[in-house]
Formats: C-alpha cells, structure tokens, sequence
C-alpha cells in the first residue's frame, strides 16, 4: 500500500505527503531526514537521511533515449553561456536508492533542445553532466526548452549510481498542452515547476534501483483508515475538477486520467490541495 504498513501503521512517507498537501510543515517524527526536493525552500538544508522507503514505491520510470543523444559532455553544472537565449529555468532534487537514502557521487547527463527547439549536434550547448554531493543533491542551471514537432517540452536525462546501470529518462513540465498528445509523455516524470520572477524553478527527485539498508525507523506511528473519497482510477478529469481524497479536497492542474499512483496527494502537479 502506498499510505500504509501492513500492520496499519501509517509510514513516514505518507505522513510527508499528507503535510505537503496540507501545505504545512512535515511532523515532528520526520524531522531529522531531508525532505523531497518540492519540499525545500530556499535558505533550508538538507539533512543527513531521507524517509525509508518501506511504503513500495517504485524506482523511477525509463524513457527512451531519442535520437540526439551524444556522449562526453562536458562536467558542469550550468548549461548557459554568455548570450543564451530563453526562459532560465533551474532544476534541483535528490537522487535516491530503494531505502530513500540519499546516493553521493551519482552522474546525472542532461540534454535539450535550445529555445527554438533544436538540438546541438555538433558541439555540446545544452548538454553537461554532473555528479550528485554527499547529501545526494544537485543542481542545473540552464532554460525552458523549446518545443519541435511530435514532441511536447521535456528534458533528457542519464543517471548513474557508482558501479550500477544507467537510468535513462526524460522530465516533464506541468500545463503543457501538448502533454495530452505526445504518446511518450509520462505524468510520474512531471517535475513540480514555479515561477521564480521572470525565470522558473523547478524540482524532481530521482529513485534508482539501488538496494540499501533500510533507513532509521519512525520514533512514532499512527493508525488510519484506508482513504476514500471521490477520486477514482480510471476516471478522466478535466483541469479544473475537483475532488476529495482521504478527507481533503483538490483541484485539477491539468486534465488527465487517474491511474493507480496518482493520487492526489502524491501527485501535486497533477492536484493542488484546497
């Protein structure tokens, strides 16, 4: 179950969620471990340890490469150079392993098209890799891609765990119209993205499929009943709707049909709490 033990405890994940819906701040129980990269707000620093992942949460998903993909990017962590174009963007998370412990020293390679939608493919602008810090963090400072046909707005991305096999993948930005269309889009890759002035930031914490030795447990627990509610799967909804889930009330950012996972709680670039 995504909200609780099979003892009926509920984990300290859930609770995090439930605090972010609630737009307050994470309980007591889960002070100590860092909170999800949407969580952070500037000033904050990360802790040593992040939430165990005992609630069964997958790793997240691959996407295929695309065509433009070069290797030997050049290590940075900005993507801009004097006179670049566009909308700046800055995109920060954490990667973690199967225990949400934080994974130090993980490669992440991005590319992306330019503002107009074109790919570099003789040099490397808007491409670089990096490698995450102690706290498992990073960081990449570059802007919003453009859009080319076929495809909606995206970034690509590789990401590595010393010694273990690539993930690759692509990130997603909410609202986009062209998200209804392209058959590749996927919501779990959807970064949580905000207005930064004239520049936008957005977050989007990476799980690798790396075992790791379970975090510290809950100094305390709770009970609950299962969620109910008038969200269901397999529902199409519109931007704009509104339903209830486990007690409180969402708004819909962006239409979509409901699927197993994306429960308004657990998805808040798909729901906004009321």
């Amino acid at each position: 179950m995504d909200n609780e033990t099979s003892t009926g405890h509920v984990t300290r994940k859930a609770v995090l969620r439930a605090a972010l819906a609630a737009g307050i701040a994470a309980p007591a129980v889960l002070m100590g471990v860092p909170a999800l990269a949407r969580t952070l707000t500037t000033g904050e620093t990360a802790p040593a340890l992040t939430p165990e992942c005992d609630d069964g949460d997958d790793p997240t998903v691959p996407q295929t490469e695309g065509p433009y993909f070069k290797p030997n990017s050049p290590l940075r962590t900005s993507l801009l150079e004097s006179g670049t174009a566009g909308v700046r963007l800055t995109v920060s998370g954490y990667v973690f392993g199967l225990a949400c412990r934080p994974i130090a020293g993980a490669l992440l390679d991005f590319w992306q098209a330019d503002t107009n939608g074109a790919y570099d493919n003789t040099g490397f602008r808007f491409r670089g890799h990096q490698f995450t810090d102690a706290q498992g963090a990073f960081r990449l400072s570059t802007i919003v891609p453009g859009l080319y046909p076929g495809r909606t707005r995206h970034l690509h991305v590789k990401v590595q765990a010393p010694g273990r096999p690539v993930l690759t993948t692509q990130l997603y930005f909410p609202g986009e119209p062209r998200n209804n269309t392209d058959s590749i889009f996927d919501a779990r890759l959807l970064m949580n993205v905000r207005d930064a002035g004239a520049a936008k930031e957005a977050a989007f914490d990476f799980v690798l499929n790396v075992p790791q030795d379970p975090g510290p447990s809950p100094t305390a627990t709770a009970t609950t009943a299962p969620p109910g509610g008038s969200w269901a799967v397999g529902t199409t909804y519109r931007a704009g709707d509104r339903v209830t889930y486990g007690g409180p009330a969402y708004v819909c950012l962006q239409a979509h049909t409901g699927q197993a996972g994306w429960e308004p709680p657990n998805v808040p670039a798909l729901w906004r709490a009321l």
